[in-house]
């Protein structure tokens, strides 16, 4: 009998960053990141293949450098993060590069799919493994019912 040791992972987050580009009342785009968030990785092998993600982002921990903008898009006017407290995205598949599954946002979930890059695994100076994956995706907020004047939003 064989038997399948899974191995979990989390995310380190002094070296990983969720950043987001927005155009905002017309303003040419702003940026800014999730100064709180958390992923977990569960796989039973080094490629990764099948592996399950979970990532969370804490909506009240959106810092686009801009406090009034920071309160309005925590508002119920925007993200509502009062009622919807935490951007979720789930895996239902990970073949080493495409990665499917659903995101949360608002109350509202839908299925994506992303290309990942998945830069391998390997031991840093202090002897602690690490594996890295890196994604730059747009996202349309209107997929999510975020739709804050006629024109699409999206970051």
């Amino acid at each position: 009998m064989i038997e399948t040791v899974k191995t979990g992972w989390n995310a380190d987050t002094k070296h990983s960053e969720i950043r987001f580009k927005v155009k905002h009342m017309i303003i040419p785009t702003v940026s800014g990141h999730f100064k709180e968030f958390s992923a977990t990785i569960e796989t039973d092998n080094d490629a990764f293949i099948g592996t399950h993600f979970d990532f969370i982002a804490k909506m009240d921990s959106i810092d686009s450098e801009n406090n009034d903008r920071d309160t309005h898009l925590k508002s119920d006017n925007s993200f509502n993060a009062m009622e919807y407290p935490e951007i979720i995205f789930k895996s239902t598949y990970f073949d080493g590069n495409t990665l499917k599954g659903d995101l949360a946002i608002g109350g509202v979930v839908q299925k994506i799919k992303l290309d990942v890059d998945f830069e391998g695994v390997g031991e840093d100076p202090y002897g602690k493994t690490n594996a890295g994956f890196e994604k730059i995706e747009e996202i349309h907020t209107k997929d999510f019912d975020l739709i804050w004047s006629d024109r699409d939003r999206s970051w």
